[in-house]
């Protein structure tokens, strides 16, 4: 799939313009996501040397976009391409309802695990959350 993310306020606490604090497992998640074999595409309000930082910022962390603010890396962007990012689906802070925790999110894109084959270093505390989720 191709997923296009947020970063203020989805990947990290919003004090824009500046760079909040992570979000709890955003980072493990998005790696998750990109190992098996998801395209990530960071979908930020941010620009120029602003969303050079939040790129940085995930960069430094392990986390590496297919493309940055655009549905494809050679994208040119111009009038008569849209704004809009072409993305199976969209994880952002803005949601009819809210962000989903980042453990729920996995569990939704990734089903089929079930909780079994999640980061090591946060597999109990994501098998915990799957559980109460699914009463399974």
């Amino acid at each position: 799939m191709i997923i296009a993310v947020d970063f203020d306020g989805t990947i990290v606490e919003n004090r824009y313009p500046k760079i909040g604090k992570e979000k709890l497992f955003a980072i493990d998640t998005l790696k998750a996501l990109n190992k098996k074999g998801h395209q990530l595409i960071l979908w930020s309000f941010r620009s120029g040397k602003l969303l050079d930082e939040a790129v940085d910022f995930c960069k430094d962390r392990g986390v590496e976009f297919y493309a940055v603010n655009k549905s494809y890396p050679e994208e040119v962007l111009d009038e008569t391409v849209s704004r809009k990012i072409n993305a199976d689906i969209f994880i952002d802070d803005r949601n009819i309802g809210g962000l989903l925790s980042w453990g729920a999110i996995y569990q939704k894109l990734c089903p089929e695990e079930n909780g079994n084959n999640l980061p090591e270093v946060k597999k109990g505390f994501l098998q915990g959350i799957f559980r109460k989720a699914t009463g399974k």
